[in-house]
């Protein structure tokens, strides 16, 4: 049975690669403020799973999802909804495991569900919201990124790449994420473009970004290009009104 907020059930789904130093702090962090964690781990190599089990084990408010290789976020958050959604949670959150995202926002963004929102976004690019031990670049970088799919995908959302989210479990029910085409993070950007699409409710919640203080990056050039990619390819979809 999930923990619940008010009269939602909530589980925060945190996606692992050799996350193994951070994630007894970060599942600490969650339960401290009462919400049930579920772990999808792509077989790190690093014992982070294993490592999750055993905090499972002491725990009944921490859920493990062990998957057999390392095959992208896109697919590890799609797992991690489905099983989500067979635990009973009624909202349904992504969240990083290296503390880039802070656990203490994910009540602001559980409110904005529970006032009616069908996805909360922890938004770095609208007032209020901002990135830490970002150089100049890297934040021109995805500022450019998030306008360009934005503006292709005639969205109104000001950080559809953002990471930090909370979704209705009828909003994951309805977009369906086990048929998101996109395995990096482009996968954020193709479910904020799927809940505008389906008319359902984005509210932008104001977060701050932090750069990671343990552990690896897992982004690359390949998952950037990814993005692009597949941005360019909607927003011709979308254009021409071809479906294909």
């Amino acid at each position: 049975m999930l923990m619940e907020s008010l009269d939602m059930s909530v589980l925060v789904i945190v996606p692992t690669f050799n996350e193994r130093a951070n994630i007894a702090q970060i599942v600490d962090a969650v339960r401290s403020l009462g919400y049930d964690i579920l772990v999808v781990d792509d077989a790190s190599p690093d014992g982070t799973g294993e490592f999750a089990d055993e905090l499972a084990a002491q725990d009944e408010g921490v859920h493990v999802l062990h998957r057999p290789s390392k095959e992208g976020l896109g697919p590890a958050y799609a797992h991690g909804f489905a099983h989500g959604l067979e635990l009973g949670a009624e909202i349904l959150c992504e969240m990083d495991a290296d503390f880039s995202h802070d656990p203490h926002d994910l009540p602001r963004l559980i409110a904005a569900v529970e006032a009616g929102a069908d996805l909360a976004i922890g938004s770095r690019y609208v007032p209020g919201g901002d990135t830490e031990g970002w150089p100049w670049h890297r934040r021109a970088l995805s500022l450019w990124g998030n306008r360009y799919a934005s503006g292709l995908l005639g969205m109104d959302v000001s950080d559809a790449t953002a990471g930090f989210r909370a979704f209705r479990d009828t909003t994951i029910r309805k977009i369906d994420p086990s048929t998101c085409e996109a395995s990096g993070y482009g996968f954020q950007v193709e479910m904020a473009w799927r809940t505008e699409s389906a008319g359902l409710t984005i509210v932008e919640v104001p977060i701050i970004f932090r750069e990671r203080v343990r552990g690896e990056s897992k982004m690359d050039f390949r998952i950037a290009i990814e993005a692009m990619w597949l941005v360019t390819k909607w927003g011709s979809r979308r254009v021409t009104g071809r479906s294909s």
